[in-house]
């Protein structure tokens, strides 16, 4: 019997792939707004949910090459944060320690976008380091921060290449593992799951296609409902926590 070519395999599209990312993002969102932490559920709610920030650097940096409009990407990232930022701060930040201060994740990725920019724009070595530097620092008041500018960094260095691209899941798998370290063997281990499982599916299963069937849809249906969603689904799961909270759910 012929051996099925790995091609076969590469079953999932780009929308596909982000529709997932987008139901884990869900599911670390009401792990750490409705759980409590040390419960079993909880824990693999938030391992599932990491497949999401490290699948976002991946398509950003293919869609900073594949944008028409990097102008028109870079407002899109720019204007989401805005919108987002009051629901984020209902659903996230009051469940954060007191006094911390935090942007969403759509920040996080303009931040990504212009360390890419940074990249291909600046030629004299010395200020692009220093620039990169002060967009690395800049994401510490960024959810994700350090991290998602990392995975950015790693997968722009693979893009286009299949061996490095692997690398650079491994390596962000093991930086997610490390990020929670302190939370011992078990917690580090458990979290590089979701960078295992966007790798899995980046590598083994995406087609590097968008929907075929009904291409115009599906291009205007993923642009309202992600960037649509992350806002509306944290302005909801803010809502239902307050009215918890006062007792009237």
């Amino acid at each position: 019997m012929k051996a099925r070519s790995k091609e076969n395999y590469r079953i999932l599209n780009r929308d596909a792939i982000k529709y997932i990312a987008a139901f884990t993002m869900l599911l670390n969102h009401i792990a750490l707004i409705w759980m409590r932490p040390e419960s079993f559920v909880a824990n693999i709610f938030e391992n599932i949910g990491y497949f999401t920030a490290i699948t976002m650097c991946y398509f950003l940096v293919e869609g900073f090459y594949c944008t028409r409009s990097r102008k028109r990407y870079a407002f899109r990232l720019f204007l989401f944060g805005v919108i987002s930022q009051i629901p984020y701060d209902l659903a996230i930040i009051k469940r954060a320690p007191e006094g911390t201060a935090r942007l969403n994740m759509m920040f996080t990725l303009l931040i990504c976008f212009l360390i890419l920019l940074a990249l291909e724009v600046i030629s004299n070595e010395i200020l692009l380091v220093l620039t990169i530097g002060g967009l690395f620092g800049l994401s510490v008041f960024c959810d994700w921060s350090l991290l998602a500018p990392g995975f950015t960094l790693l997968f722009w260095w693979a893009y286009g290449l299949k061996r490095e691209t692997k690398t650079a899941f491994a390596i962000s798998a093991v930086l997610l593992g490390l990020f929670h370290l302190s939370g011992g063997i078990l917690s580090a281990l458990g979290s590089m799951a979701g960078g295992v499982l966007s790798g899995v599916v980046i590598v083994c299963l995406y087609n590097g296609k968008r929907a075929e069937k009904r291409k115009k849809f599906s291009k205007w249906f993923f642009y309202w409902f992600f960037y649509w969603f992350y806002p509306l689904h944290l302005l909801i799961l803010g809502i239902l926590r307050i009215a918890g909270e006062q007792g009237r759910i």
